[in-house]
C-alpha cells in the first residue's frame, strides 16, 4: 500500500517541479531550475527503477538514491525562497510535498532493513 501511495506522490511531485521548472525559466532563471529539475523528478524515477530491483539490497539502494535525491530538491526549494525565485506560500506547498516523500522513504527504507 504504501510504495503505491509513494510512487503516486513521487509522480504527483514530479508534475509539479515540472510545472516550477517552467515557470522559473520564464522568468530567465536557468541554474537552479535545471538542478531541480533534474532532482525533483529524480525521486520518482528511482522508485520506479526500485520496482525492478535486484533483490532487497538493490531495492533499498534505490530507495535511497531517492532519498538523496527528495534531500537534495529540499535544498534547491530552500534556495528558491531565500532568492525570492518562489514567494512563501509556493515554498511551504512544495516544502511539505518534499518532506513527505522524504517522511515515506525514510520508513519504507527502515522497514525493509528490519526485514533483512
Amino acid at each position: 500500500m504504501q510504495e503505491s501511495k509513494l510512487r503516486d506522490q513521487s509522480l504527483d511531485f514530479a508534475v509539479q517541479i515540472i510545472n516550477l521548472v517552467k515557470n522559473l525559466k520564464s522568468k530567465h532563471e536557468t541554474i537552479i531550475s535545471n538542478q531541480i529539475g533534474r532532482s525533483g523528478t529524480s525521486v520518482g524515477a528511482n522508485i520506479r527503477e526500485a520496482q525492478y530491483a535486484h533483490g532487497k539490497p538493490d531495492f533499498i539502494s534505490k530507495l535511497q538514491i531517492a532519498l538523496k535525491e527528495a534531500n537534495e530538491t529540499g535544498y534547491w526549494l530552500d534556495l528558491l525562497y531565500k532568492t525570492d525565485y518562489i514567494d512563501e506560500q509556493t515554498y511551504k506547498s512544495f516544502d511539505a510535498a518534499c518532506t513527505s516523500l522524504r517522511v515515506m522513504l525514510i520508513s519504507s527504507i527502515n522497514t525493509l532493513k528490519k526485514e533483512s
